[in-house]
């Protein structure tokens, strides 16, 4: 009986010590559908629920995904106030201060889309065919490759931005410009949206757009900052944990199976 009571009594002085997880905020590209986007109320998307898998699994983590504007999560990881971002594609040169980037979570393809009557003549040659044209773009994203903002550098090409994809196919579709560069997937999947919405109507207001060159094979990462001074104390191993649950997630079929489940 006074064990149990001296064991008691140490257990009051010195309390076990309890672990609580580390509160994690990711920011997130808010428009930017079928890969993380609002629908009815809920975020969702590929890369959402790929990312909400991931970070329950994470072990000391409680992550909170909060979608904002493409260009104001980039500011934010700029700044070094934000620790993390999804989707960005590599971009090492012009983004030095994302760093490091996961394991690459998804392979994009970026194309061009165009007004039917631009595409009359043969254009496979990105991005020479293209230029004299105005092309379409998502604020934010440096698509095109170096041989492309060369040609807007020297004014071959002209470039219009747009925040989203929805308002830039809306644009095209209204003859405001010649194409529109963005994921094949993420285009096919707003106009088809668009489409049965009642919102784009093709051959009376829109015009018909048709599939152009290809552009690039991307990829998709989680971005985290650099410029956190560190703040962010936890950053190596969050980095390790999540592409350990990523490596895993891919052998086990799983992301094929929610990228499946979009497309349907």
């Amino acid at each position: 009986m006074k064990k149990i009571i001296l064991l008691s009594f140490f257990c009051l002085i010195y309390p076990a010590p309890v672990f609580s997880e580390i509160d994690v905020t990711v920011y997130a590209d808010d428009d930017y559908p079928p890969y993380s986007y609002k629908e009815n109320g809920k975020f969702t998307g590929i890369y959402t629920e790929i990312l909400i898998t991931a970070f329950s699994r994470m072990k000391g983590y409680e992550v909170n995904i909060k979608p904002v504007p493409w260009k104001r999560g980039l500011d934010y990881l700029e700044k070094g106030t934000g620790f993390a971002l999804y989707p960005p594609y590599y971009r090492p040169k012009e983004r030095p201060y994302l760093k490091p980037y996961s394991l690459p979570i998804l392979d994009e393809k970026i194309v061009v889309f165009c007004r039917e009557n631009v595409l009359a003549q043969s254009r496979p040659d990105w991005p020479k065919d293209y230029y004299g044209l105005t092309i379409g773009n998502n604020a934010g994203f440096l698509s095109g490759g170096d041989d492309f903002w060369n040609a807007v550098k020297s004014g071959k090409i002209k470039v219009e931005e747009a925040k989203g994809t929805r308002l830039n196919i809306l644009k095209l579709g209204e003859n405001r410009f010649d194409c529109y560069m963005n994921d094949r997937l993420s285009t096919l999947w707003e106009l088809k949206r668009l489409k049965k919405n009642g919102e784009y109507d093709e051959g009376g207001k829109h015009v018909k757009i048709k599939e152009g060159a290809t552009i690039s094979v991307e990829q998709g990462f989680l971005g985290f900052t650099d410029r956190d001074n560190g703040k962010f104390y936890y950053k190596d191993d969050f980095v390790a944990k999540f592409n350990a649950v990523i490596t895993r997630m891919k052998n086990k079929g799983e992301i094929q199976k929610i990228i499946d489940y979009f497309l349907k």
